[in-house]
């Protein structure tokens, strides 16, 4: 007989720990296992009770309970569990794990496991932001935690910005992607683009934009997280891979579809890239100078359509998508891309509302034969899994 799934969520101090019941309460109609271990300062915002009435078990707090450690408990925990999820993330409990600091059970399951650990971060903005906070993500990621979230959005102090903890829906769909052996979509190639494109006028100046990339990389790692074999075709950004995603560095639009070409056949490509129309018609051999008079006017000319190139493509993915950055007559404009361009999806967003480009939150429209889907304003870590999950299920039907 084939056992549930089980998680052991480690609750942090947070004003988001509040959300964590709700998360219980969504892994147990998923049908998941859940028990839990309350720190000292998640006890400050939600009671063992209120776990342990949705849990069914018994909340572990403390280290040294007679009964518990005469078992070795936190070695059991540790490792009785399939995942374990650390919701609300705090900058101190980020810290301390990524130090090996083994002060309390919560630090000491998370350093004897030997199972995938997923981390909720919830935060002040400027904790978020802090060097010795990227710094510890960064020690974590590559000790290979996963992460979602964290969202942009009002703190319970009043600021604004990335670091509020992901809504207990998304966590839902990243630990019922975890828990999945080899994903939904393993043994299928993704491609997808991000970033912009450099356009050279002269050998320092070049057309480009303001794509940080950040919505491409979360899908590239919301897809690996699912199973498949990522390749990331990326313009110039400052994000790092994605773990388990191959990426190809490009600059140029001529260079992004080169690099296109070579990645497939792929089941899904997701085009996200934020690529020049235009282009210098030729480039200067030397820096451009001012000089006296008018100076000549810039000269332009196409790039290559990347999106509609692939639609038309002998080995033409079984699902393409393609992303419409506007800034005004969204749906018109999206749904006449959709169209034009020969592609199945078209994800349309408006970009002049304020902190999605360049920012951690979206806005999207889906548009596909079946009309218009519009979701609701959401980090762009949930952007991407849902996007996910969607296409998942699309590559899985007959």
């Amino acid at each position: 007989m084939k056992t549930a799934p089980r998680v052991l969520l480690i609750v942090g101090g947070g004003v988001a720990a509040y959300k964590s019941l709700e998360l219980v309460r969504l892994l147990a109609k998923a049908g998941v296992g859940c028990e839990a271990i309350l720190t000292a300062a998640g006890a400050q915002f939600v009671t063992p009770l209120s776990l342990s009435a949705l849990t069914g078990k018994p909340v572990r707090s403390e280290l040294f309970d007679l009964t518990d450690e005469a078992k070795m408990g936190h070695i059991e925990l540790s490792r009785s569990a399939d995942l374990i999820v650390v919701a609300p993330a705090t900058a101190d409990l980020m810290a301390k794990a990524a130090a090996g600091i083994a002060g309390d059970l919560a630090t000491t399951t998370l350093l004897a496991t030997d199972k995938p650990v997923l981390m909720a971060p919830a935060m002040n903005v400027r904790m978020w932001a802090h060097p010795a906070t990227r710094r510890n993500l960064a020690t974590l990621r590559a000790d290979g935690v996963a992460f979602v979230g964290p969202d942009e959005g009002e703190m319970a102090c009043g600021e604004y910005g990335p670091g509020r903890m992901a809504e207990p829906a998304a966590i839902r769909d990243a630990i019922l992607a975890m828990l999945k052996p080899g994903g939904p979509l393993k043994g299928k190639r993704a491609l997808v683009t991000a970033g912009p494109t450099r356009e050279p006028i002269d050998p320092v100046r070049y057309l480009t934009n303001r794509s940080s990339g950040t919505q491409g990389y979360a899908i590239a790692a919301a897809l690996a997280a699912l199973g498949a074999e990522v390749t990331l075709v990326s313009g110039p950004t400052a994000l790092a891979a994605p773990p388990g995603v191959t990426r190809v560095a490009v600059e140029t639009a001529e260079e992004m579809l080169a690099a296109c070409e070579a990645a497939l056949p792929a089941e899904v490509a997701v085009m996200t890239a934020a690529v020049s129309d235009w282009k210098a018609a030729s480039v200067a051999p030397g820096k451009l100078k001012k000089g006296p008079g008018e100076p000549e006017p810039l000269k332009l000319s196409k790039t290559p359509d990347i999106l509609a190139t692939l639609a038309r493509s002998a080995r033409r993915p079984k699902l393409l998508i393609g992303f419409a950055a506007e800034t005004e007559a969204l749906e018109a404009n999206a749904a006449g891309k959709l169209k034009s361009k020969g592609c199945d999806w078209i994800v349309g967003n408006d970009v002049t509302e304020a902190g999605v480009m360049g920012g951690s939150e979206n806005r999207v429209t889906l548009f596909s034969a079946q009309g218009a889907e519009a979701w609701p304003r959401m980090g762009k870590a949930e952007v991407a899994n849902r996007l996910a999950a969607r296409i998942a299920s699309a590559l899985g039907e007959p």
